[in-house]
């Protein structure tokens, strides 16, 4: 297939996702979206030796990211929550007020389908409206899926964090 037609399937299949803020009720989905993936990314040795959130922990992160008025946003298809994203501030100091740092989610069946993409694309909007002038994402090194998604919206490596 052609990148050409690779990247009109992609752009078919994202239209059919729509991209809201978040509320509350989106929390049992962004929890299984979430678990999904710190499980997978963490050694299969290390399990049971960390802490798990529960939906009353990320309804007070998704609280208190609302309240600094930065964005948290989900991705839906046919009405279920198939993706996440949200923005924090990157550190406390004020030379870094402009600065934030992100994180997107895609639940694992809907991986490849542009959501990625379409939840990228109005996380940076909403950080612009909001005044961000920089975003960073920290990104596993084995997941090329979002590295590509990373780069392709102009996103570039500047550190290594080693385990």
């Amino acid at each position: 297939m052609t990148d050409a037609k690779t990247e009109e399937l992609e752009a078919e299949r994202a239209s059919a996702a729509t991209v809201r803020n978040s509320r509350d009720a989106d929390v049992p989905a962004m929890l299984a979206i979430y678990l999904h993936h710190i499980r997978r990314g963490v050694d299969p040795e290390v399990v049971g030796e960390f802490e798990t959130p529960d939906a009353e922990d990320l309804k007070r992160r998704r609280k208190s990211i609302l309240r600094r008025r930065m964005p948290h946003i989900v991705a839906e298809v046919d009405g279920a929550v198939v993706g996440y994203a949200y923005a924090v501030p990157f550190r406390k100091r004020p030379a870094y007020r402009y600065t934030v740092k992100h994180s997107i989610y895609i639940h694992n069946g809907h991986l490849r389908r542009g959501i990625g993409r379409k939840l990228m694309r109005a996380l940076i909007d909403a950080c612009a409206a909001a005044g961000f002038r920089q975003m960073i994402g920290y990104i596993d090194g084995g997941n090329s899926a979002s590295l590509g998604l990373h780069e392709s919206f102009g996103f570039r490596q500047v550190g290594y964090l080693p385990s």
